[in-house]
């Protein structure tokens, strides 16, 4: 269980570690992308709740309790967020063994969902990142552990670029649009996804949001891409084999709640799977560098259990 975005990206990517059985329930909003990457899964599916959306995360209680009165479960793993902490203590309550793992962005510590979870007597905490780990607070595997970045067969013209800035809600990004702008490289052949980022001023194609299907393709085609640095798209970037540009939304422009994209754009400087940046600073330089490297996925073997003690 657990918000869509990022942290059903991450979770079904660790799911391949734990074993998941093929009748696990999966419960997250109902979006595109969750429809599409949960397709021919069991799931179920909660109102919308945002960030800190301290209403629409106890509304949420009343579905989840029929959830878990309804059918048995061996164990609850989430990767947040709000709906978590909600979710694992009540599953804890009902006696089921509850485990949170906590995002591979968090690299300097829990986010404010882990720091409520750490306060819940029965959920299992989880760190990707073990500089951080405790005794309250165990490692597990990164589901970014399994890239490595190499240069290109060959070097690439860039003219198809891929702009996908996100989808969360209320939140613009026009930095890293103006300096890309900026650059020379954007063209009748650029696409871009803005999200909530609206815009009269772009050449090419644009689009709000696309189905996760056409999503993929726009990426895989690409000469380049450039993205916010969310963690699920960093995976689903990753694990398609591209090499991208991650800007970094702030809370000081008002591009997101809080400045967490920051600790996973160090990490994708210390991997060397992308190139970070700070929206304003993107350049053409920076764009040329990205486009002479690809990604390559080693897929470690799954974990034949979810231990959860």
């Amino acid at each position: 269980m657990c918000s869509s975005g990022g942290h059903l990206t991450e979770l079904i990517r660790l799911s391949r570690r734990f074993g998941s059985d093929p009748e696990s329930l999966w419960v997250t909003f109902d979006t595109l992308q969750s429809r599409h990457l949960l397709e021919g899964q069991r799931m179920a599916v909660l109102p919308y709740i945002g960030p800190r959306d301290l209403k629409g995360t106890i509304a949420s209680a009343p579905a989840l309790e029929r959830i878990l009165r309804r059918e048995h479960f061996d164990a609850a793993i989430s990767t947040g967020a709000a709906i978590a902490t909600v979710a694992l203590p009540m599953a804890a309550f009902h006696g089921i063994p509850s485990t949170y793992v906590e995002s591979a962005s968090r690299l300097r510590g829990p986010s404010m969902t882990g720091q409520i979870l750490r306060r819940i007597p029965g959920v299992h905490l989880r760190t990707q990142n073990s500089q951080w780990a405790d005794d309250r607070w165990r490692p597990h595997p990164s589901v970014l552990e399994d890239f490595r970045a190499e240069t290109a067969a060959e070097t690439p013209r860039i003219r198809r670029v891929f702009v996908a800035l996100g989808t969360i809600e209320g939140y613009r990004f026009d930095s890293v649009i103006d300096a890309f702008l900026a650059t020379g490289l954007a063209n009748d052949e650029t696409v871009w996804q803005l999200g909530y980022t609206t815009r009269d001023d772009l050449p090419g194609t644009v689009h709000d949001f696309l189905q996760p299907e056409e999503f993929a393709r726009q990426a895989r085609d690409a000469d380049l891409v450039i993205t916010h640095t969310g963690v699920g798209t960093m995976v689903e970037m990753l694990t398609a084999g591209i090499f991208a540009v991650y800007a970094v939304r702030r809370a000081s422009r008002n591009e997101h709640v809080d400045d967490h994209q920051v600790e996973l754009a160090d990490i994708v400087t210390e991997m060397g799977v992308g190139i970070s940046v700070e929206g304003p600073d993107l350049t053409r330089e920076i764009c040329e560098q990205a486009a002479r490297r690809r990604v390559v996925d080693t897929d470690l073997s799954p974990s034949p259990l979810w231990h959860v003690a």
